[in-house]
């Protein structure tokens, strides 16, 4: 029995890269996990199947964020999963890591890619928590998954910082909102991380200068942070509250 035994939770972007980790390691602690995807079905069921052959439980949710009605679509995908499923209705765990970057600094960036940045990165795990309080048990967890931008000044991604930015203020509220329901939320914020988000790591002299960055001289992987995820998530976590965990590996300790 694992840490999680017994409860359910939900992963947006959980069908690659830190969202994939996440939502296998909560998995593997025992958590039935609803494995949310934008618009790559193939790959959300190629997590639910690997899940499957682990010995956990999952089961995959199609809704495109950053649209009108996009967290109504969401938690209509997750009732209609959670019922095939068989398990009972509600929600223990929330992890908000779907998102999306944008380059540029600020005299280059146009309003319509802002507008996106903001729509899938602020406003749909506004509402996503907002229409899924009643489904969030007391006692439950949200986590939302940031950015190491927001701890240094980041010139080439002004607009994503400032959206990862927000989801740090908005950790903050949340967990002085829902304390009193016994509801943690804390925000993770990752450095770089090997993920096919960043191609560019591919390059050994690219990828020496990201390793630099951290006082251990490696790149990220997945399961960093989903290791604190899932500590988050547990038990364990629960007197910590409104914070933010840098989970960078020590990047820019000695800047």
């Amino acid at each position: 029995m694992g840490a999680l035994a017994g409860r359910t939770a939900l992963v947006t972007g959980g069908s690659r890269g830190i969202g994939r980790g996440i939502a296998e390691r909560l998995a593997r602690e025992g958590a039935l996990v609803a494995v949310h995807y934008g618009g790559n079905a193939a790959a959300a069921a190629e997590v639910v199947e690997a899940i499957g052959r682990a010995g956990g439980r999952a089961f995959a949710i199609g809704a495109e964020l950053g649209v009108p009605g996009d967290a109504e679509a969401l938690w209509a995908a997750f009732d209609e999963g959670l019922a095939r499923s068989g398990a009972g209705g509600g929600l223990d765990i929330l992890v908000n890591n779907a998102g999306i970057g944008l380059s540029g600094r600020v005299h280059e960036v146009a309003e319509e890619g802002y507008d996106r940045v903001f729509a899938v990165n602020v406003k749909a795990p506004f509402f996503i928590v907002q229409q899924g309080l009643g489904r969030l048990r007391d006692g439950g967890r949200i986590v939302n998954v940031s950015s190491g931008v927001t701890r240094v000044a980041f010139p080439t991604a002004v607009s994503y910082a400032m959206t990862k930015g927000a989801l740090n203020t908005f950790t903050l509220t949340l967990a002085q909102e829902l304390g009193p329901r016994g509801i943690t939320v804390n925000a993770v914020l990752p450095g770089i991380v090997a993920t096919d988000i960043n191609p560019w790591l591919a390059d050994p002299a690219a990828r020496a200068q990201a390793a630099g960055y951290s006082a251990f001289d490696r790149v990220g992987e997945a399961a960093d942070v989903a290791d604190i995820v899932a500590f988050l998530a547990s038990d364990d976590a629960r007197w910590i509250t409104g914070q933010q965990l840098d989970a960078t590996g020590g990047s820019n300790l000695g800047v």
